[in-house]
């Protein structure tokens, strides 16, 4: 019973530390201070938000596809990366203006139960009382990774939970017992999140591997323990092969992105972000877990009350580990041969954890003054090789962190002094003033953190949670799905609106945004962020007109109307024309509503035409004109200029515009020019920041009425009516439709059609998007969406469950 209350109170400890900290700051969601980096903002709280919709009934798709993002996209890899903790279902309970306060509680219960589950751990690492093990536990779950890191991020704060969960299922095979519940502890941690789960994987191999050599029990008993935990870890991570195979397809079909590699950290740089509250402007691994625990691992090696082949074994552990994080062939080891993109250090969580078991090891055998006063002068050497680490700047988390170990080390120091003598009396308040050390420590570095976390430049403002409400109801309100799209347009508040708002739009912010998505917008004329993980609506209206938008969000949260195409469009046979964004245009509308005429340079530093490969414009010099381009269009029409990757200014008849296009990170969308004055003539002045590029026929000149034209023809010949499901799609035709059947959403890996009821073809691609040849003629259309890999998780799921079924019945069965 003392066991379960200590758990609950570390829990409850932590919890209650961390929410007070965000409270007293004004953190989001109890101020308008953003928590966390741009993760919480961009994706996590739209991607939360959308899952309301989901168990609701009121989401565009299910949790295989989602209709809202980037105009119909997998869903199944962001389930599985960001929606599997189970906390982040707790989503459901709370009304979806308060999905913020349901990611701090997914947050919070996941931080609590990391900590239950490390104390419990702790005890059976070596016995000992509980609630000092709670102490320590609260420092793991208060350590800098969950603080900076992982803050806000539920699927992140999965792998804290995991490290101790998988300690306790390797525990029972150190026992020689316990299989069967051993291996559904693997595939809950898998499950939740499987990136931190294989971090927290090679951590926990790591202590079972330390503690069987540190066994004394015959080397067969050993081995016996160790095959029966690769036969634990191999079915775990079998029952969540859905997840991995999903996810492993989904991440392969992905938009790359750019590759962090980080480079080995200044010794002192590494040093200093042992100590507690140490933030560094730059990203380095966070692994404090607070003075207690410092304390403790640095007397390890001192505390002559540990066997030497503990003290060398774990003391070995933890420089191996720390440097496996410097060293680059290790660190891939750690991401699986992969450097993640964002944060380059997402594993050491694992070693704040390894710290953690660490400073048990030494506690639990009560540390004497003299090993104490040995921690404390190693502790005075790490404070002095961090505060000289050229790229810290602030030495050990600045005046908070001199504070934490000036006033935090010595009163420790007595209280583990007091702590360690023989009375009920002296230990009761010795351990009630070392509760309140660690609760004013941990208080300390919750708020001093994130002041030294503002430093860094990846933070996102928190959306005007007012603003929100009111664009989610004049969407809903407009909302015609699956006739036609309601768009949240130029993303206002994050990359994510369309699951933020609860619409069909373009914007889509992902690690999984399949290739496809990208590449097809953006060929299209949509702009995109991130080296095209980020993709954007349709500005222009030929490419809303295309996507069946009917309804988009103006930057005012007003609503613009327009008539468009219908989801599914049939087409005659034709030959698709590539020269242009705007031939491509044409070339889905199936009708010539541009002209695009050939630009000549008019003026400024002179560009370089490399025929059908673009122009390159040099830089403009300080003070001077820029380069001018002129074009000729029927006066009156809508005049438009497309330059993806042009940075510096463009001189627009409507005004200038400041771009900042950047290949391949930044793609600019078309742009409008306005109207085309009665001599004809368009003209552009770019002020370019560098040497830039621009497309061999960037200008198109657009003839409304011409568009209005080819809308309503795509609407008499396209479908009858469209009937879209959680994944899936149907389109009744008119009678005996020939030609192609043209779907309004990107042709990613998944989809299969079938015409009229019969076998399921595959479908091609036309321009990027979804198009099923009519064969003689076609009444109906349907169309399913299948993840790549879910039929072949779902297998190698069955085999694993086929296992831990006939073991369990082994047995249960008598003999």
């Amino acid at each position: 019973m003392r066991e379960r209350w200590a758990a609950l109170g570390a829990a409850g400890l932590a919890m209650g530390t961390y929410g007070t900290a965000l409270a007293v700051r004004g953190a989001d969601p109890f101020g308008s201070r953003p928590r966390a980096g741009t993760q919480l903002t961009e994706q996590v709280v739209p991607m939360h938000a959308h899952l309301w919709d989901l168990l609701r009934g009121q989401g565009g798709g299910d949790l295989l596809l989602n209709w809202d993002s980037g105009y119909g996209a997998p869903f199944a890899a962001d389930l599985i990366g960001s929606l599997l903790n189970p906390f982040s279902w707790l989503v459901a309970l709370l009304p979806r203006a308060a999905v913020p306060y349901a990611v701090l509680l997914a947050t919070l219960l996941s931080i609590g139960l990391a900590v239950a589950l490390m104390t419990i751990f702790l005890g059976r690492l070596r016995p000992g009382p509980p609630w000092p093990r709670a102490l320590l536990a609260t420092g793991y779950g208060l350590c800098a990774w969950v603080l900076v890191d992982a803050a806000g991020q539920p699927a992140r704060l999965w792998g804290p939970v995991a490290l101790p969960l998988l300690c306790l299922a390797f525990d029972r095979c150190v026992r020689l017992r316990g299989w069967v519940p051993g291996t559904l502890a693997v595939a809950l941690a898998w499950w939740g999140n499987f990136p931190t789960a294989a971090t927290a994987s090679l951590g926990a191999g790591l202590v079972l591997v330390l503690r069987l050599l540190l066994d004394r029990r015959a080397p067969s008993v050993r081995l016996r323990a160790l095959a029966r935990a690769v036969a634990m870890a191999a079915v775990g991570i079998g029952l969540a092969a859905p997840a991995l195979w999903v996810s492993f397809l989904a991440g392969r079909s992905a938009q790359p992105a750019a590759v962090l590699r980080p480079g080995t950290p200044a010794f002192g740089d590494y040093l200093s972000h042992l100590l507690p509250g140490a933030l560094a402007t730059r990203t380095l691994p966070d692994v404090f877990v607070g003075v207690l625990g410092l304390l403790l691992v640095a007397a390890l090696p001192f505390n002559r009350a540990v066997p030497a082949a503990e003290r060398i074994g774990w003391c070995a552990a933890l420089l191996l580990l720390a440097g496996s994080f410097a060293w680059r062939p290790d660190f891939l080891l750690w991401h699986f041969s992969k450097a993640p993109e964002g944060d380059p250090y997402r594993s050491t969580f694992v070693l704040s954890g390894l710290l953690t078991m660490a400073a048990w090891v030494c506690l639990s055998r009560r540390p004497a003054l003299p090993a104490l006063g040995g921690g404390v002068a190693l502790l005075a050497l790490l404070a002095a090789l961090g505060s000289s680490g050229p790229g810290s700047g602030h030495g050990p988390g600045g005046p908070a962190g001199w504070v934490l170990l000036g006033v935090g080390v010595p009163l420790l120091v007595v209280l583990l002094e007091l702590l360690g003598r023989p009375g009920r009396r002296r230990q009761g308040v010795a351990l009630t003033l070392l509760t309140c050390a660690v609760l004013a420590g941990s208080l300390g570095a919750a708020l001093w953190v994130p002041v030294l976390r503002e430093r860094r430049p990846d933070l996102a403002p928190v959306p005007d949670g007012a603003a929100v409400r009111s664009a989610r109801q004049r969407l809903r309100a407009a909302d015609d799905w699956p006739l036609s799209r309601t768009d949240p347009g130029p993303h206002v508040f994050t990359g994510n609106d369309p699951m933020l708002l609860g619409a069909q739009g373009g914007g889509y912010r992902s690690d999984y945004l399949p290739a496809t998505t990208a590449q097809t917008l953006h060929a299209l004329g949509a702009g995109w962020f991130l080296q095209g993980r980020q993709t954007l609506s349709f500005a222009d209206p030929v490419g809303q007109a295309l996507f069946a938008v009917t309804t988009s969000l103006e930057e005012d949260l007003t609503l613009r109307r327009a008539p468009a195409a219908p989801l599914v469009t049939v087409h005659p046979p034709t030959v698709l024309d590539a020269s242009s964004v705007f031939s491509r245009q044409q070339a889905l509308l199936g009708a010539r509503v541009y002209e695009v005429p050939v630009p000549r340079p008019a003026g400024g530093p002179a560009p370089t035409d490399h025929g059908s490969s673009g122009w390159s414009v040099p830089a403009t010099p300080a003070g001077a004109g820029g380069t001018v381009f002129t074009a000729g269009c029927t006066p009156g029409r809508a005049a438009y200029f497309y330059a993806p990757y042009l940075a510096g200014v463009l001189g627009r008849p409507i005004g200038d515009l400041v771009v900042a296009g950047r290949q391949n990170a930044t793609a600019l969308p078309i742009v409008p020019l306005g109207t085309v004055p009665p001599d004809g003539t368009v003209r552009v002045e770019i002020r370019a920041g560098a040497d830039t590029q621009v497309p061999a026929r960037p200008f198109g000149c657009l003839d409304p009425a011409a568009l209005a034209g080819a809308v309503d023809g795509l609407r008499a010949t396209g479908a009858l009516r469209v009937r879209a499901g959680g994944h899936t799609i149907s389109a009744d035709l008119h009678p005996g439709s020939t030609g192609t059947a043209l779907l309004a959403l990107p042709a990613v890996p998944g989809w299969r059609c079938a015409l009229d009821g019969g076998p399921p073809l595959l479908p091609q691609s036309a321009q990027g998007l979804l198009a099923v040849p009519l064969g003689a003629g076609a009444d109906r259309l349907s169309c399913s969406f299948t993840p790549p890999g879910l039929g072949d998780g779902l297998r190698l799921a069955g085999g694993a469950a086929g296992v831990l079924v006939a073991v369990a019945l082994w047995r249960w069965w008598p003999g």
